[in-house]
């Protein structure tokens, strides 16, 4: 079995520097977990969607707070989920002065849409269909596309007014010795919405499904795709 990212890559996937390779590389049967530590140099969000971001705190959905020099955190395990998907977690935690914010997913490949759906959330409520390719500097670039809510029995599709589309770089800084990272989210509305730049190292540790640290899974498990 291949990772998400390579299924979704193919050959491209080497192509990638051997540092991002190592990062996205990794499956559950490797037992293997990424853990980063870092900065953030610099987290900002447009006070207009204060109250849509407020909302998204409660869900783990990026959050209505900014700043420079924000330490935090991101956690990588790879693992089976309930309907015997391979899953990768990204949990993220900015550790501002008085307060750790969440920034939360589940990656999944799905053989129906032929591509990685990305969970938002600490629940799977809102599913969003990834595009990834390789940068020109070995780093990986992640596009959202369309996105889903599903709660219970309700389910549909965003309209693209309503939605923030992400877009993600992640690369390997030879020089520094450091993994690098841009976030960008945008509306067609209000333009940037929320954005952060940092960097950090990885170690990578043994790990098995039965001992995954607790609040590293969502809560529920959605089978919608």
């Amino acid at each position: 079995m291949r990772s998400i990212y390579e299924q979704a890559l193919g050959a491209e996937f080497l192509k990638l520097h051997p540092r991002i390779q190592q990062r996205f590389g990794f499956k559950s049967q490797d037992q293997t977990a990424s853990i980063g530590h870092g900065v953030m140099q610099r987290i900002w969000y447009n006070k207009l969607v204060t109250l849509p971001l407020l909302i998204g705190t409660f869900r783990h959905i990026m959050f209505p707070k900014g700043g420079n020099d924000i330490p935090f955190s991101i956690e990588n395990f790879a693992y089976i989920d309930k309907y015997g998907r391979e899953t990768v977690t990204w949990i993220r935690k900015f550790k501002f002065p008085r307060a750790v914010k969440h920034f939360d997913a589940t990656m999944v490949f799905s053989r129906e849409r032929d591509l990685i759906v990305d969970y938002l959330g600490n629940k799977q409520h809102l599913a969003v269909d990834l595009d990834i390719a390789v940068s020109p500097n070995g780093g990986i670039r992640i596009r959202s596309g369309e996105q889903r809510f599903y709660e219970g029995r309700l389910q549909f599709r965003f309209p693209r007014l309503f939605t923030g589309e992400a877009e993600v770089h992640e690369w390997y800084d030879d020089e520094n010795e450091c993994f690098r990272i841009t976030v960008d989210v945008r509306n067609p509305v209000f333009g940037r919405i929320f954005r952060y730049v940092g960097s950090f190292q990885a170690t990578f540790i043994k790990t098995e499904p039965e001992a995954i640290p607790v609040g590293i899974r969502p809560l529920r498990d959605e089978k919608r795709e």
